[in-house]
């Protein structure tokens, strides 16, 4: 695991959320965490067109959210790794006890 000074863990850490706070990532994110799924069983799940999901699935790979395999034709999508699954978990409590 890499260590960071605490500016660049600030700043990664505030990029990381930057990332979530995109209502569009977002539901992305929420869709794949029932599972890997294909573009096009994304593009129906969240109701947007291929080239907007796969323009907001290329910056959720940059930033380590989700993870790809390509199998023939297809790119199949899921989440990055099991941190990604408890920081959501964990802010869905939070709001859930408001």
């Amino acid at each position: 695991m890499k260590k960071f000074d605490q500016d660049e863990l600030i700043l990664r850490t505030a990029e990381f959320y930057k990332a979530l706070s995109d209502y569009s990532r977002f539901k992305i994110v929420f869709v794949l965490m029932s599972g890997e799924k294909c573009v096009s069983e994304i593009v129906e799940e969240v109701n947007m067109s291929q080239t907007a999901v796969s323009y907001q699935l290329k910056l959720l790979r940059q930033m380590h959210l989700v993870k790809y395999r390509r199998s023939g034709q297809n790119i199949f999508y899921s989440i990055d790794d099991q941190h990604v699954y408890d920081i959501i978990n964990l802010t869905f409590k939070h709001i859930e006890h408001q």
